[in-house]
């Protein structure tokens, strides 16, 4: 049988290699918009914790404010993001991909603001400044492929470069590079400078 093209694999808007996991925290895009953009983020509850299921009970509304005293400081937050990796290379889905989800907050990049209008948010489960792990990257390369595939993607930067000052994720620990000779995309694709924890060559 012949490989099955980057399009079947998708349901609109859903990925179907990826776990459903539907959020309410998500809306339209505007007219018009070109979904060009993927952004990356790092995030783990509590901080640093890993393998739970507080990421996705946040995402869905569901995380219990009280279970822990870092969450209190979230209290109350409606945020989302399209995809989760966790630190096994498993990958997550809350919002299908043509819609908008709250993930950016006040951003801007390659001149526009408002990143959540015309980006993919993909979470990394990690801590800013911390590394991750190889099953990431490989899930991480395959998922900005079949992105590309469906979408005008020009562009992949971190939450760190669309709203400096104010994020640091997914931090220096995030290899820009690897991601770069997986996808074999042009540095034109990426932040500058390139940064990573391995040299490139390695």
């Amino acid at each position: 049988m012949p490989p099955e093209s980057p399009a079947a694999s998708w349901t609109g808007g859903w990925l179907a290699a990826a776990r459903h996991c539907p959020s309410p925290n998500h809306g339209l895009r505007p007219d018009g918009a070109q979904i060009d953009l993927i952004v990356l983020h790092s995030i783990s509850l509590p901080p640093g914790v890993y393998g739970g299921p507080e990421v996705e009970q946040l995402f869905t509304n569901t995380l219990n404010w009280d279970a822990h005293p870092y969450f209190g400081q979230i209290r109350g937050m409606e945020v989302s993001a399209h995809f989760f990796i966790r630190r096994d290379g498993e990958l997550v889905q809350f919002v299908d991909a043509d819609a908008r989800a709250w993930h950016a907050g006040a951003s801007c990049w390659r001149g526009r603001d408002n990143c959540n209008d015309d980006s993919i948010g993909v979470e990394l489960e990690g801590l800013e400044g911390e590394t991750f792990e190889a099953a990431q990257y490989a899930t991480l390369s395959r998922l900005c492929q079949q992105l590309r595939a469906r979408y005008p993607v020009a562009h992949v930067a971190g939450h760190e470069h669309i709203a400096p000052g104010r994020k640091l994720d997914p931090g220096p620990g995030f290899d820009w590079a690897r991601l770069q000779r997986a996808l074999g995309w042009s540095l034109a694709f990426f932040p500058e400078p390139m940064t990573g924890t391995n040299p490139p060559g390695a």
